[in-house]
């Protein structure tokens, strides 16, 4: 099993590898896509520098801790975007019939599906999140818990788009669920989880769940506590078991649409 998981990782590696590769002929485009992300990102900094100047505290964060989340949600985005760039466009290619190249492979459908495309812009968000890193405190412990974190956190995201991605396979296109998914994941990773209560907060853990991919990888940097780095494990296994779960038990009512696009 172990062998299997490590040959699958491999892959996605191989596949993100082969993506980038298509995009450094034209340098500059490249480089450009990157630089005006980590831009685009950054400018909201100026923000929060001007809110911290009228207040000492949001929601129960100094200026730090902000910037970590920031850090989060960035990072989580790009590792998602970048390793499973498909994840967000499930459903078009279930209800195109587009999956016949992946399932004709002597390797993992959903995997091989998902990672088929990256996001380039997405190294910039990488790039953001561990310079938010550096502002909150740089030590090789921090870089540790922080890559975890985000690496959980992007499979998280991930394994949620592909779950809402899939419910296509039994009612065709979901593109108003999928996109208002993505827009919670995004909107609300960049707010302190505090100013959120009751009803909205619990959806925040559970159905749309940004408290286990952003706001809990804060509270573990700020306060490491084992159990938090537990839940944070063993949800993201949850999370990425039932995304696989629900992908293949979709297969079944899967129609082809016999485009045999040969992939390598």
């Amino acid at each position: 099993m172990i062998k299997t998981f490590s040959k699958e990782i491999r892959l996605v590696l191989l596949s993100v590898k082969y993506s980038i590769m298509k995009e450094m002929p034209n340098k500059f485009t490249f480089i450009t896509n990157v630089v005006f992300m980590i831009l685009n990102n950054a400018s909201f900094i100026l923000e929060w520098i001007i809110l911290f100047s009228i207040r000492n505290e949001i929601g129960g964060y100094g200026f730090k801790e902000v910037m970590v989340l920031w850090g989060f949600a960035a990072g989580t985005y790009g590792f998602c975007h970048l390793f499973f760039g498909n994840a967000i466009h499930l459903s078009d290619m279930i209800v195109n019939g587009e999956l016949d190249a992946y399932l004709v492979q002597p390797k993992d459908a959903l995997l091989s599906a998902i990672s088929s495309k990256c996001q380039i812009s997405a190294i910039g968000d990488l790039i953001y999140a561990f310079v938010m890193l550096i502002i909150y405190g740089f030590s090789i412990p921090n870089l540790l818990l922080y890559t975890f974190a985000i690496v959980c956190g992007g499979i998280i995201y991930a394994s949620v788009s592909v779950i809402y991605n899939a419910l296509s396979f039994w009612f065709g296109k979901v593109d108003v669920i999928t996109e208002t998914v993505n827009n919670v994941f995004i909107n609300f990773a960049t707010y302190p989880d505090s100013v959120f209560k009751g009803g909205v907060r619990f959806l925040l853990y559970t159905l749309i769940p940004v408290g286990l991919s952003n706001y809990l990888p804060v509270w573990l940097m700020i306060d490491f506590r084992p159990e938090l780095f537990i839940i944070l494990g063993l949800s993201t296994i949850l999370f990425a078991v039932f995304a696989h779960g629900i992908f293949n038990k979709g297969l079944a009512r899967y129609s082809s649409s016999n485009l045999m696009n040969a992939r390598v």
